[in-house]
C-alpha cells in the first residue's frame, strides 16, 4: 500500500531538514539529496563505471547465453511446438549442437577473462594503496539496511532512495546468481558432453574417500540424469530472471526506458549515479575536476550554498578507506 500524497509530501519536507538531507564537500557545498531531478545527463553516459574488460566480458556473456538458451533449451524441449522453429534456425539439430558447444567454449573465456581481470585489477589496487571494498560487488551490511530503505521508499514511507555504493544490494544478489548460474551450468556441461569421463572418475573419486563403497554404474547414470536435470532447469531459471529482471531493472524502468547505454560505453548517467549511486557519485567528485566544478555550478544555480574550492583535496562525507574514522554500515544506512 502507498502512502498518501499528502504523507508522502510531509515525509519530503521531513526529509529536508533532517541533517541527512544534505552532504557537504569541501570545495563543492551542499548537496541535496534529490539534485539529481535537477542534473543535466547524456544517454550515453556521463561519469566513468566499467573498464573496457567488464564491457568485453559482458558483450560475450550476453551474447553466448542467448545463443546458449536458444539452442540448448530447443534441443532439450524438442517435442514441444515452437522447438523445431528454432533448431531450423540453426541449421538443424546437428549444427544446433556444434553451436551449442562453441557458444558455451566462449562463455567459459569470458569467465575466466572475468577472473583474471578481478585478480590483476584488485592486486594493482592494493599495491598502489587505492583498493576500496566499499566499491566492489563484496557484501555488506550496510546492503541490507539499503534493501529496507528502498522498500520504504517504494512503499511511500521514505522520501528519497538510500545513498548506495557502486554496486547496490540488487545488484549484488544478480552477481552472486550469474557466479552459482555460471558454476553449475558449466559443471552439469561438461559432465554432459564428456560421460566416459564422469562415470570413470566418479566411482574412483567414491572408492579413494570409501574404499568398502560400491561403485558399480547405477551412481554414474544417476549423475547423468542430475546433471542433464540441473543444466536445464538453471537455464530456464536463468532465462527467466534475465527478462524479467536483469533487463526490466536496467532498461524499462522509468528513467532508463527506452535503454541504458552503459553496458557499451562503460558510462554511466550523472542522474543515475546520484540516484542510486550516490557515494559513487562523491568519490566520482574527488576525482573528476569537471564533474565537481559541474556540481558547484549547479548548486549556485539553485540556490544551494556553494563553497569555494580551497586544495585541491576534498574533505569528504565518508573517509578513506582504512582510516580510523571510516564510516560504518548503520552510518551510512540513509
Amino acid at each position: 500500500m502507498v502512502a498518501p500524497p499528502d504523507i508522502a509530501t510531509a515525509a519530503v519536507e521531513e526529509a529536508a531538514a533532517r541533517e541527512d538531507y544534505f552532504t557537504y564537500i569541501e570545495g563543492v557545498g551542499h548537496i541535496p539529496r534529490d539534485i539529481y531531478k535537477h542534473v543535466k545527463s547524456d544517454p550515453a553516459g556521463d561519469l566513468p563505471r566499467y573498464s573496457t574488460h567488464i564491457v568485453i566480458q559482458h558483450i560475450l556473456v550476453s551474447t553466448t547465453f542467448l545463443v546458449l538458451a536458444a539452442t540448448g533449451l530447443s534441443l532439450f524441449f524438442a517435442d514441444v511446438f515452437w522447438a523445431p522453429y528454432v533448431i531450423k534456425l540453426f541449421g538443424g539439430a546437428d549444427t544446433a549442437r556444434y553451436v551449442h558447444r562453441v557458444a558455451a567454449a566462449i562463455m567459459i573465456f569470458a569467465a575466466v577473462y572475468h577472473i583474471l581481470t578481478l585478480v590483476a585489477g584488485t592486486t594493482k589496487k592494493v599495491m598502489n594503496n587505492e583498493f576500496d571494498y566499499r566499491r566492489t560487488q563484496i557484501p555488506r551490511l550496510k546492503d541490507l539496511h539499503d534493501l529496507i530503505h528502498d522498500i520504504k521508499y517504494f512503499l511511500g514511507l521514505e522520501p528519497f532512495r538510500p545513498k548506495m555504493e557502486k554496486f547496490c544490494y540488487k545488484q549484488k544478489l544478480h552477481y552472486l546468481a550469474i557466479i552459482w548460474g555460471t558454476i553449475v551450468l558449466v559443471s552439469a556441461g561438461l559432465a554432459l558432453l564428456y560421460p566416459d569421463v564422469v562415470s570413470k572418475t566418479i566411482p574412483e573419486a567414491i572408492f579413494k574417500i570409501s574404499p568398502g563403497a560400491a561403485t558399480g554404474g547405477a551412481f554414474p547414470t544417476f549423475f547423468q540424469d542430475l546433471a542433464r536435470l540441473m543444466h536445464a532447469d538453471e537455464a530456464v531459471m536463468a532465462l527467466i530472471v534475465i527478462a524479467l529482471w536483469h533487463l526490466a531493472n536496467v532498461h524499462i524502468v522509468p528513467g532508463r526506458f527506452p535503454f541504458q547505454w552503459t553496458f557499451l560505453t562503460g558510462r554511466i548517467t550523472r542522474e543515475h549515479q546520484i540516484e542510486e549511486h550516490f557515494w559513487e557519485y562523491i568519490r566520482n567528485l574527488e576525482e573528476i575536476p569537471e564533474e565537481k566544478e559541474y556540481m558547484r555550478n549547479l548548486l549556485r544555480e539553485k540556490g544551494f550554498e556553494v563553497s569555494e574550492p580551497m586544495d585541491t583535496t576534498l574533505s569528504r562525507q565518508t573517509p578513506e578507506p582504512g582510516s580510523a574514522e571510516e564510516s560504518t554500515p548503520e552510518k551510512e544506512e540513509n
